[in-house]
């Protein structure tokens, strides 16, 4: 029985290892011990005390064994200090979660470059590897191998995790051309009714999908002798439901066009990466993409997701709240410059070099350097538009922006129906932010930040906006339980303190 025990820990810990791409020289080093060591740990081999286990937990930053209750992960933040220096602009969360869906197209092998490490993807990386996708990190960690399998094992597949992610919805385009039956788990955890997923099923029911939603799963059958023979109009022009349309539409042996679609950034990537599968897309950045399907793909592809504009704006952010100097470098400039307007028009002092491409030779960059600025609250209200309008994502950051610029600004968060009433916790931080209704929030400025302890908001871009407020204000903050945070940022405490900013990483004992 104890044999068994140490090859079923042993097996966690390489599990752990392996999911932060270390090598066994690697954790070795970490724990000042011998890779042969390590490896006869994850072979069973070795007895192993509870203390080397909350070693080796802390080293891979996994709960390897949970005694009792296993606590969620918190910051403590002493505020009131400035950033300086520059940081870069890591790899967007939404296109890698989308390209890792599009890998299901492709029978060969797929290399995705500098993937972003963060919870919403290893929680698709569980799902994937449980239906039997090969996946591991090479090149040190930083980049991503995905091979498929023959045929997938949904029977398997790890529900536990994809009820984590909201993005298991876009496994539905590239799953219809493998099987005509299938199940899978609702996404994100949430009874989604006919009001969230109905846009998808409308384009996707053009290409013989149907779908009941029931008993916790999506139970799909697809028809094979329906296809798309008009253009697919959708009625939403949401970046996931266009991901599905042209996933569906990649391996459709025919030419689909779909309009009304996003051109939003990570719908670009995908069309991209599409190309580089050999999928021809035209108009690209546009609301109508004409897609000419290929019935089979095969290929060895090596392809490199562009930056997140999302967190390019997290950090212009965190400059202008703690009052700092700060250049952000590759920054995707096209997905930015409304938001770049209002900061210009609020009083925002800062410049830019001259654009470069991305990694994927396609997306403009920019380095953006912000200096503090005596900023006003805008004429207009802040809201969100479909691309090339402000971005959906980026609203909330205008709250803690708001906050510092002298006057009123009325921020409208028209497309959730809960995230306005989230940036209201900014007040326990010192901010006077009045709820006018679920969409509405009126902030003014300019506030004098004061530190709290407080639970992170469940939702990801107004708990990030309360860890900028914490990073702003005099004294010391704690903000408990930043899953949330987590599953969009990669080491964002640990970046954020190489710029200047004191935050440390804690959980319960």
């Amino acid at each position: 029985m104890a044999d068994d025990y140490l090859v079923r820990i042993g097996k966690l810990i390489r599990d752990a290892r392996q999911h932060r791409g270390w090598t066994q020289a690697q954790l070795a080093e970490a724990l000042g011990t011998s890779q042969s060591a390590v490896n006869r740990i994850e072979r069973g081999n070795q007895n192993i005390s509870l203390e080397m286990i909350a070693r080796i937990s802390e080293a891979l930053d996994s709960e390897i064994v949970s005694l009792g209750y296993a606590g969620p992960m918190h910051l403590r933040v002493v505020g009131g200090r400035r950033l300086s220096g520059a940081i870069d602009v890591k790899t967007s969360k939404n296109a890698c979660v989308a390209l890792l869906c599009a890998s299901l197209l492709n029978k060969g092998r797929t290399v995705l470059r500098r993937v972003a490490r963060i919870e919403e993807v290893y929680r698709l990386l569980e799902v994937l590897s449980s239906i039997g996708v090969r996946t591991r990190w090479i090149n040190d960690g930083v980049d991503l191998e995905i091979v498929p399998p023959a045929g997938l094992d949904l029977e398997a597949i790890d529900a536990e995790a994809a009820v984590r992610t909201r993005s298991i919805i876009m496994f539905l385009g590239p799953l219809l051309h493998r099987m005509d039956r299938f199940k899978l788990p609702y996404a994100g955890g949430c009874d989604l009714g006919t009001r969230t997923i109905e846009p998808h099923m409308i384009a996707l029911r053009r290409f013989g999908l149907d779908v009941a939603a029931t008993e916790g799963q999506y139970h799909a059958v697809v028809d094979r002798s329906v296809r798309p023979d008009r253009p697919i109009v959708l009625t939403e022009r949401g970046d996931t439901v266009t991901e599905n349309a042209l996933l569906a539409a990649a391996r459709h042996d025919g030419v689909t066009v779909i309009r009304n679609a996003s051109s939003n950034y990570m719908v670009q990537d995908l069309c991209f990466f599409l190309e580089a599968l050999g999928v021809r897309v035209e108009g690209i950045g546009t609301t109508t993409l004409t897609v000419h399907g290929v019935p089979v793909i095969d290929a060895d592809v090596d392809y490199s997701p562009s930056e997140d504009p999302v967190e390019a704006m997290s950090l212009v952010a965190a400059a202008v709240v703690t009052e700092s100097e700060l250049t952000v470098r590759r920054v995707p400039i096209e997905f930015l410059e409304i938001e770049l307007a209002v900061l210009e028009e609020m009083g925002l002092d800062h410049d830019r070099s001259p654009e470069y491409f991305a990694d994927n030779g396609r997306t403009r960059l920019v380095d953006l350097t912000v200096r503090p600025s005596k900023l006003e609250a805008p004429i207009d209200k802040i809201h969100p538009m479909p691309f090339p309008g402000l971005n959906i994502d980026n609203v909330p950051f205008f709250a803690a922006i708001a906050a510092s610029a002298q006057g009123k600004t009325l921020i409208h968060d028209w497309v959730y129906d809960n995230r306005a009433i989230y940036l209201t916790d900014l007040n326990r931080l010192g901010g006077r932010l009045q709820l006018l209704d679920p969409h509405r929030v009126l902030v003014e400025g300019p506030t004098r930040w004061r530190a709290a302890e407080m639970m992170c908001p469940p939702a990801l871009r107004p708990a990030v906006v309360v860890l900028l407020a914490m990073m702003a204000a005099e004294g010391t903050s704690v903000l408990r339980n930043v899953y949330v945070i987590n599953r969009g940022y990669e080491d964002l405490a640990e970046r954020l303190n190489s710029i200047g900013a004191q935050i440390e990483t804690f959980r319960d004992i």
